[in-house]
């Protein structure tokens, strides 16, 4: 049952009525295109003394170097995209051991492939493999405008300085520089591929035919979108909900991705949209109040369908007897809970999730309601009675309050501005009483005070004398 402080209102709940109409639309609204952001690959190459190490048909520097060389040409006229080489352990001999050996030796500009495929060729092995110094180096080799920042990480061995691989690769992710990197670890055992499950994706290159496949997929996820399609799901488990935006947060950086108003196409089917899949995200879909799906990972080049409960029904707000009045507004908050969730105006029909809300609606009095049931496709109807004007004149300005007055008991309303004559007050129907004293009579003897009625639709002018 609802509670209902001073007046009596009505609640109904209506199942909604599906409608159509055929409007002849002045224009077409062009399909926008997503907007194309500039991807940013960097490879970082290890050249350390162990790349001169036997393997498959010769020495995995130079089986690098052929495959790198191979993936470069692929890459010379791909369209928005730029490449930048750094490479770590290749200016120093080991031993002594220099744990600041890497370079950024060929920096982020348009069509540059064969000049990091020159540069490669060029690559004796010489030192040592600080991979963690080589990732934060990475940080600041990437320009600050917006970008998607990937880095592609080719070795054979591990950390050999005492850094920290996955701290690093968190902190990047975290603020937002990069995407989850990619690994490629030529011939690496068992107990070395431990080490990268927490710095990006591995992927294990155990011969040259897996290296070349490594390569391609890496490539193909870091330059292509893949597919996936959210189901809002109504209280029957159906994906009916709809036209309402979803926020796609990347998981680490907290940075917006997309925001995407969900749509059901021409097929009665949720729309399907183009997403990065190297990212992992919270979405956030903005209904009242909102709800949330974390954790969400895709699988390049699988389309992926997310189910999200979403149902919803309606909460309409009416004076009685008038569909326009003055601006009446209604707090809405959950059943039990202090916080707003929205302010919605009277003579309105809004969306809301299924569930119980509490209302405060801020006429003169307040009127209060808990336990609103909103159901599935449903409308709960909010029926208030009409509020009356009541103007209050008095013989000069003073002190003055209006108080609801009910089973003998007055509660303070209403405090009149000390330096009006007259005023005008939207109040509820009901039983009040003006308390007043003018400025000019200093004792309190000279107080005034009157009872007036107010009806619903009705103005009146109350005289204090």
């Amino acid at each position: 049952m609802n509670k209902v402080r001073k007046y009596k209102f009505a609640i109904y709940s209506l199942f909604l009525i599906p409608y159509s109409f055929c409007v002849t639309p002045a224009f077409a609204q062009k399909k926008q295109e997503p907007k194309q952001i500039l991807t940013r690959i960097e490879f970082l190459f290890d050249d350390s003394q162990s790349m001169y190490g036997r393997w498959q048909t010769g020495t995995k520097i130079d089986i690098a170097k052929k495959l790198m060389s191979d993936l470069l040409d692929s890459l010379k006229y791909a369209d928005n995209l730029q490449l930048a080489l750094r490479v770590l352990g290749h200016q120093k001999k080991y031993p002594p051991q220099d744990c600041d050996d890497t370079k950024l030796e060929v920096p982020f500009d348009n069509n540059n492939a064969t000049k990091i495929k020159k540069f490669l060729m060029a690559l004796n092995p010489n030192g040592t493999t600080p991979i963690a110094r080589a990732l934060e180096a990475c940080g600041g080799d990437f320009p600050s405008d917006a970008s998607r920042n990937i880095i592609i990480l080719i070795t054979d061995g591990i950390e050999e300085c005492n850094g920290d691989p996955c701290a690093v690769s968190l902190a990047l992710q975290k603020r937002g520089v990069v995407l989850k990197p990619f690994i490629i670890g030529l011939g690496i055992n068992d107990e070395f591929k431990k080490t990268y499950d927490c710095v990006g994706s591995y992927y294990d290159a155990s011969n040259e035919d897996m290296f070349r496949k490594a390569l391609n997929v890496v490539i193909s996820q870091a330059l292509n979108s893949t597919t996936m399609q959210v189901n809002l799901l109504d209280a029957y488990g159906k994906p009916t909900e709809t036209n309402v935006n979803m926020t796609f947060y990347d998981q680490f950086s907290g940075r917006i991705m997309y925001n995407f108003v969900h749509t059901i196409n021409s097929h009665g089917n949720p729309d399907t949209l183009k997403v990065d899949p190297l990212s992992i995200y919270n979405i956030v879909v903005h209904t009242v109040p909102p709800v949330y799906k974390d954790s969400v990972k895709l699988t390049p080049g699988k389309h992926t369908i997310v189910g999200i409960d979403a149902p919803q029904g309606y909460l309409n707000l009416k004076v009685d007897g008038l569909t326009e009045s003055r601006k009446i507004q209604c707090i809405v908050r959950k059943h039990g809970e202090l916080k707003t969730l929205v302010e919605q105006d009277f003579n309105t029909t809004e969306k809301y999730i299924t569930g119980k809300y509490d209302l405060e609606i801020l006429t003169l009095p307040r009127i209060y309601s808990e336990n609103v049931d909103i159901s599935q496709s449903k409308t709960t109807t909010v029926q208030i009675p009409q509020p009356g004007i009541t103007t209050v004149l008095t013989n000069g300005t003073g002190y003055g309050s209006i108080y609801l007055e009910d089973n003998n008991r007055l509660t303070l309303e209403y405090t009149m501005d000390e330096s009006l004559t007259k005023e005008t007050i939207v109040l509820q129907p009901g039983s009040y009483r003006v308390v007043y004293r003018s400025k000019t009579a200093h004792e309190s003897i000279y107080t005034v005070e009157k009872s007036f009625t107010v009806n619903s639709g009705v103005s009146s002018v109350v005289s204090v004398n």
